[in-house]
Order: structure tokens, then sequence, then C-alpha cells
């Protein structure tokens, strides 16, 4: 007995010092939640108007033949992956890792990863990166963006690959957040997704000719809309960490409450015993 009450206290202990960690874990995940929403929710009128702006010319400019405009001549498709540099996150990354697999079934594919569980995910499964230079999605900046921008523009014309998807989670609520997955490149996928539509609407005239600033805008455009997937993911990340942590900490607390009471019962039945046999003993004598 005294055997077993030993091990329930060690237990109970082990128990206390996990849930002080999933406790600072997360009020860390929510001191850095407010302003990781503020920057997401500051960000997001951007990123949905520069996407709407080039759902926008994908429908109406049909007459440039720009190299992100015209039908893919390549079939693989390069997926910008944005998922989290640590796990503890409850279902944060297996479900963004699910969205894309549904996404790339059947399709031939490489990866664009950031955040070191994107990288690791990937190699463990032997999927080919375009580059691995950004496997810490906390340190990704505006300026790491553009280099990215460039970087799937430059092997998009080359014909490394004909179609550009971005893989991200969208910070819905404190409580929600939903892993999506887009097409960025070529125009004719955007259009595609807009429901193929061309309307009849006066264009607008670009000097030196839309040809021109199409292709020069398309980097920009890119840029935007990966740090716009990273402000909502980042977003995301922290607020499913929290909830992770908070029910991690509450489960944590109900386990302690039965240990001390399973405790407790065996002190309370050891001190039985030990009266009981010292009454015996009294009346024997």
């Amino acid at each position: 007995m005294a055997g077993n009450m030993k091990a329930v206290k060690l237990r109970i202990k082990s128990v206390q010092s996990t849930m002080q960690i999933t406790k600072a874990m997360e009020l860390v995940a929510s001191s850095k939640l407010r302003k990781a929403k503020e920057r997401a929710e500051t960000c997001r009128p951007y990123f949905t108007e520069l996407h709407e702006t080039l759902k926008e010319i994908a429908r109406e400019n049909i007459d440039f033949s720009s190299v992100y405009a015209r039908e893919a001549s390549s079939t693989r498709t390069c997926y910008v992956v944005i998922a989290g540099d640590r796990g503890l996150a409850g279902g944060y990354n297996a479900n963004l890792f699910k969205c894309l697999e549904a996404s790339a079934e059947g399709k031939d594919y490489m990866v664009l990863p950031i955040g070191k569980k994107a990288v690791e995910y990937f190699k463990q499964r032997g999927i080919e990166s375009l580059t691995e230079q950004f496997a810490e999605v906390a340190a990704v900046s505006v300026a790491d963006c553009f280099e990215i921008a460039n970087l799937l523009c430059e092997e998009f014309k080359k014909g490394t690959f004909g179609h550009i998807e971005l893989c991200y989670t969208v910070f819905t609520s404190m409580l929600s957040q939903q892993p999506e997955v887009f097409s960025l490149l070529p125009m004719t996928d955007i259009r595609e997704e807009s429901g193929g539509k061309v309307e009849s609407k006066n264009l607008i005239l670009y000097e030196p000719g839309a040809e021109v600033v199409f292709n020069a805008i398309v980097p920009e455009y890119l840029a935007g809309i990966v740090y716009g997937g990273i402000c909502e993911s980042t977003a995301s990340e922290l607020a499913a960490r929290r909830m992770a942590m908070d029910a991690a900490t509450s489960n944590a607390e109900e386990m302690i409450d039965k240990l001390n009471l399973y405790y407790n019962r065996a002190r309370q039945a050891s001190i039985t015993q030990e009266i009981t046999e010292i009454v015996a003993g009294a009346e024997g004598l």
C-alpha cells in the first residue's frame, strides 16, 4: 500500500510539472496572439483586394500574351505551403497537410515549404522542395516574401512548373482556423476559379503596355499574397496552440483531482488498517 501511495504521489508531481508547462505555453501564445491577430486583420483587406483585382484582370483581359496569362505549358504544380515551426498546436499542422494532400491528389507537384513542420513533412516523404531557405516562418520578413515571389516567377518562366498554388490557414476567429488552397498563377487558373466568365467592360489602357505592366506587378502580387498568407497562418497557429494548451491544462487539473482523491482514499484505508491492527493487538494483551 505504501509503495502504491508513493507512486501516486510521484504521478501527481509529474502531472503538476506538465501542467505548469502547458499553462506557460498557453500564456505565451495568448500574449503573442493579440499582436498576430491585429497584423492579420490589418493585412487582410490588402490581401483580399489584391487577389480580387487579379481575378478581375484575369476575367477581363484576354488580349495580351504574358507568360503569366497563357495556358500552362507544364502540368506540374508548385505549392507554397505555410505551416508552423513547432507542434503542440492541436490539429493545426495536420489539418493543413490533409488539405494539401486532398488538393494535390493525382498531381505531379513540388513544394516551397515555409515553416519547420512543412520542411520536415516533405523531407520525410521525399517530396521535392524548390528551396528550404525559409524553414522558420517566424523569421520570414516582407523582404523574404519578395525573394520568394521572385524565385517563383523565375522558375515559372523557366517552365520548372506550370501552376502555383498557396496552401495556408485562414484565421476565422479565436476558435476557428480553416486550411485553404487557391491558385496564384497562371491567370487561366484564376479565371477558372472565377467561373471562366469574361465580362464586356472598358479595359484600362496601360503605358508602356498592358503586358509590360502586368509582368512587372506579378512578383509584387505574389509577394503580397504570400505575406498575407503568413500573417493569417501565424495568427491561426497561435490561436490553435492557445486552445490546445488550455485543453491540456484543464485535463491535467482534472487528472490531479482524480489522483488526489485516489491518494487520500488509499491513505485513509492505510490509517484505518493501522488502527485496526493496533486495536486487535491491544485486545490480544
